[in-house]
């Protein structure tokens, strides 16, 4: 599942009238980058919630077979929260699935994660990534096995107590569907994955060696586009 129904406030007036994950770096909507990398990790059914200026999504991405997938649209007339997107279409979710945050772009090797995941068997593992600057974030602890022990969605500085932070890529299984609540606002970091953890239940962080760019402001937008544009990052 593909996340992609935000309003992308803190990048106006680029996203007026353009859902954030629409907006182009080198060419291309950053959210075609994630449809990309499922495809190319053989992914071939994807849902991509929607909700801001929906048509701009749909009528890019039509039913997904120029990218050899198959796209089914989850469309919210309210926000219902990063879990709750995914309690909505619940019924599609068979077996281990994936989450992906569609405002960023990653080179997230899907394959060994997925691997990392059925390893450590939990009921899910979350793509850690270090970042200095943590506080629009969410913040992650994990112990010597990987486990994660704390987890705080942008913290104020007086709390960072780690330098690891959520990667917005989630392997679950469909039994975490019994912990988010139906018919209502859910958030993974606010509310799903504090709570997974205090009633002990295993979640794993995979450790991300492979590239990830953020786009949370107008000054990160511009930055990774000057840099695409001046061949100094190449984007998978």
């Amino acid at each position: 599942m593909l996340l992609a129904a935000g309003e992308g406030k803190r990048l106006r007036p680029l996203t007026e009238d353009l859902p954030k994950p629409m907006l182009r770096i080198g060419g291309r909507p950053v959210l075609e980058y994630n449809v990309r990398l499922m495809a190319q990790f053989g992914i071939r059914d994807l849902v991509i919630n929607l909700h801001h200026c929906p048509k701009a999504i749909t009528d890019y991405f039509g039913n997904g077979e120029r990218w050899g997938v198959s796209i089914t649209y989850s469309y919210e007339p309210e926000l219902v929260g990063t879990a709750g997107a995914v309690r909505r279409v619940a019924h599609l979710f068979q077996g281990s699935f994936l989450v992906m945050y569609g405002d960023n772009i990653t080179t997230c090797n899907l394959a060994r994660m997925f691997a990392f995941h059925r390893d450590k068997g939990g009921v899910g593992t979350i793509a850690v990534y270090r970042r200095e600057d943590v506080t629009t974030s969410g913040m992650v602890q994990v112990d010597g096995s990987g486990r994660i022990i704390s987890f705080r969605e942008k913290p104020r500085p007086e709390e960072i107590f780690s330098h690891w932070v959520n990667a917005g890529v989630l392997v679950l299984e469909p039994r975490v569907m019994d912990h988010i609540p139906a018919g209502q606002f859910a958030d993974f970091g606010n509310d799903i994955l504090p709570n997974l953890i205090e009633l002990g239940i295993p979640i794993f962080g995979y450790p991300m060696s492979e590239q990830l760019w953020w786009l949370d402001s107008l000054s990160d937008y511009e930055k990774l586009q000057s840099l695409v544009e001046q061949g100094e990052v190449e984007l998978p």
